[in-house]
């Protein structure tokens, strides 16, 4: 039986910041500075244009799906990303299970990557400097903290901002998602996904 999990969204408060922070380190334990900024800029940046051919896409989420087994995946259909939650991280379970097509879910990317316009590089590293002072006042004790952070920095003095989950992330938890903004996801997807839940219930 599948559990739905949703992170609901805090404003961008060092409070809030922190309370995201722990609900990720008490559901992902082997997270990295990696993949808490990694989810912080998948809630403000949006979907990225990782591929613009359709076609390519759809074949990219055909061999992730043959390749990925319902006991890979982490027992929830979707969760808000970052702070915010302006974006849902929908797993691709709901389309092992039958409950949405990959058709759906990739209309509702593609929507998502092309209806928004993208906040700036620019803005992003500021909001992204705001977070970071927040996860440094709570002391917490990251794997490979500096390494990670000094990362970061590399990535943003290029202004880009995207970057993949860490090792640990992906061998303790498998993530196979694709992020749908979050009108598009409650308008679309949610509904379907709250009802196969209440049925298994």
């Amino acid at each position: 039986m599948a559990v739905v999990t949703v992170m609901w969204a805090m404003g961008l408060s060092a409070q809030g910041i922190e309370g995201f922070v722990r609900q990720q380190m008490e559901k992902y334990p082997q997270s990295r500075l990696l993949d808490l900024y990694k989810s912080c800029f998948q809630d403000y940046m949006g979907a990225e244009h990782l591929m613009v051919d359709s076609v390519q896409m759809k074949a990219y989420l055909d061999e992730e799906i043959s390749s990925t087994s319902l006991d890979d995946l982490l027992p929830w259909y979707y969760e808000l990303c970052g702070v915010d939650g302006k974006h849902v991280r929908v797993s691709i379970r709901a389309i092992q299970e039958g409950i949405i097509s990959k058709e759906m879910l990739l209309d509702a990317f593609v929507k998502s990557a092309n209806t928004a316009k993208r906040p700036s590089v620019k803005s992003w590293k500021k909001r992204w400097r705001k977070i970071i002072r927040a996860i440094d006042k709570m002391g917490l004790t990251l794997k490979d903290y500096k390494q990670d952070r000094e990362f970061i920095d590399s990535v943003l003095a290029e202004e880009k901002y995207a970057i993949s989950h860490s090792p640990d992330y992906r061998e303790a938890y498998h993530p196979h998602y694709r992020i749908v903004e979050r009108s598009i996801f409650e308008r679309e997807i949610k509904p379907l996904l709250d009802q196969a839940s209440h049925i298994q219930k």
